[in-house]
């Protein structure tokens, strides 16, 4: 008996220290996942990043592959990115349509065969007007095939170890086997989005081309939320009959910068509509705290047999800390870990070492290092005047 009734005071005990704020708080974390859970809907699969941390904010079947449609030249723009921060292409070199790029169907600016122009015009075609012929005419200049330059497609997937993506060709036109996801294709967006010169183009609602011929033509971006909710400049569209609907959006708002992906929505204006409730929740919730900028310096790493004897580590893309709108950002440790015994010779761009921070002993974000320079090999005179010049120093 006075078992049972130290059971009943135990258990009034427990009921009174877990009052009505107590179930409040329980009710209302639940009523915050079950309403995270229905953000978006009538849409085949969706996700929400924050861009400089890749932290996922919000999933629908997210790893479902899907054809992508337009969306497949988010990375056919990156390589044109690379291209051009690699100095393999210029903004104002004139590119030529080929016969084959010219014949391109869907969506195009109507590139004639052996017409030119410059990759600054030929990119605005593409990001605005979705030009399926621009896409393959700098797709040609870049690998030399449209062929080629697939299989560069390809690389670079697997270098971003996306596991549920495979490119036929550079437009996403429609093709067995040409599948992505909407969480590989968030991962794409975020690559795209550390050349910040992409949102120049992405980010305009309308423009023209040869504006000074009887041949103008006039661009409009089929991304409507660039010119109706603040903050949107890019990225990409896509729309066939088997796809159906789908975005890729980005935007940025108070110094944070988000990515919404859907799949397969029924109309545009659905489209638009759950990429909205994704952008309005991730502005409503989450704030970022800046650490670096792109390019940013991190660390000056010594080099053997080089032209140069030490080249500086540069941060690869923006850097931040992200947290709960309210959330104060907490202490942050970093380590750098620099590639030991670097030879001559470098490229700009190359992986030299990587920066994690670290916060509560656990890693949140690993980001590489990137050499800001190319650093030749020396030749051998080089080296003998380093070498006995080093040798009449330890002399004295």
């Amino acid at each position: 008996m006075k078992r049972f009734v130290s059971l009943i005071v135990t258990f009034f005990l427990l009921t009174s220290l877990w009052g009505p704020s107590a179930f409040a708080a329980e009710e209302k974390k639940n009523a915050d996942e079950q309403k995270n859970a229905d953000i978006v809907n009538n849409v085949k699969s969706a996700i929400l990043i924050e861009r400089d941390t890749g932290k996922v904010l919000y999933e629908k079947n997210s790893n479902e592959e899907l054809p992508p449609a337009s969306m497949t030249k988010i990375m056919t723009m990156l390589l044109i990115m690379e291209a051009i921060d690699q100095g393999k292409l210029t903004w104002n070199e004139k590119v030529r349509a080929s016969e084959y790029a010219a014949s391109m169907g869907g969506s195009q600016i109507f590139l004639e065969a052996g017409e030119e122009m410059t990759t600054k015009e030929m990119l605005r075609g593409i990001a605005i007007g979705s030009g399926n012929d621009a896409s393959v005419a700098m797709a040609e200049r870049i690998a030399g095939s449209e062929e080629a330059f697939v299989d560069m497609m390809n690389d670079k997937v697997k270098e971003l170890g996306l596991k549920h993506t495979f490119f036929k060709n550079t437009t996403g036109l429609p093709v067995s086997g040409h599948f992505s996801t909407a969480g590989d294709m968030a991962i794409m967006a975020k690559e795209l989005l550390k050349y910040e010169d992409i949102t120049k183009f992405t980010g305009m609602y309308e423009a023209y081309l040869r504006e000074n011929t009887d041949k103008k033509f006039w661009l409009v971006n089929t991304n409507k939320l660039v010119r109706f909710y603040p903050g949107v400049d890019g990225l990409k569209t896509g729309f066939t009959a088997e796809a159906k609907y789908c975005l890729t959006a980005t935007a940025q708002k108070n110094g944070m910068r988000v990515i919404a992906v859907v799949f397969g929505a029924p109309t545009s204006k659905e489209r638009n509509a759950q990429v909205t409730k994704m952008l309005n929740y991730a502005f409503n919730q989450y704030q970022t705290h800046p650490m670096y900028k792109r390019n940013q310096t991190i660390a000056k790493v010594r080099i053997s047999k080089g032209q140069e004897k030490s080249v500086e580590a540069v941060t690869s893309e923006p850097i931040s800390l992200l947290t709960k709108k309210g959330e104060k950002s907490e202490d942050v440790k970093r380590k750098v870990t620099i590639k030991k015994n670097l030879k001559a010779p470098i490229k700009k761009g190359d992986k030299i070492g990587t920066i994690k921070l670290i916060k509560d002993g656990e890693v949140f974000l690993e980001s590489p290092l990137l050499a800001n320079e190319n650093v030749k090999e020396a030749g051998w005179w080089t080296l003998y005047k380093r070498s006995f010049g080093m040798f009449t120093k330890a002399g004295k």
